[in-house]
């Protein structure tokens, strides 16, 4: 294969991470707990944050911040999850490259 085939190829490959990447980042993903929910970009940016105030005493606050915690980290791991999956047949053996 000559160089600029090469080149050609490095290119292509660079263009579709990227498309992959930008599909991903204006994916919204949603993380759940209990009466919690949370919508999150693919850019990790949270866009929505819904509590069911009907589920909700007063003495729970300490309780629905666990409940956050948790859906947020919930939404945050399907982002990951979701870029493995897409990227990592660009990224095979450079961990941690997005």
């Amino acid at each position: 294969m000559n160089m600029q085939a090469m080149l050609k190829q490095a290119q292509k490959l660079q263009k579709d991470m990227m498309n992959e990447k930008n599909e991903i980042d204006q994916k919204i993903f949603e993380g759940s707990s209990s009466f919690v929910s949370v919508k999150v970009k693919g850019t990790k940016e949270i866009v929505e944050i819904k509590i069911d105030a009907e589920k909700l005493e007063s003495d729970d606050i300490e309780m629905l911040q666990d409940m956050l915690q948790v859906a947020i980290n919930d939404a945050m791991k399907q982002i990951d999850t979701e870029t493995e999956q897409k990227m990592g047949k660009y990224t095979q053996g450079m961990p941690g490259l997005f």
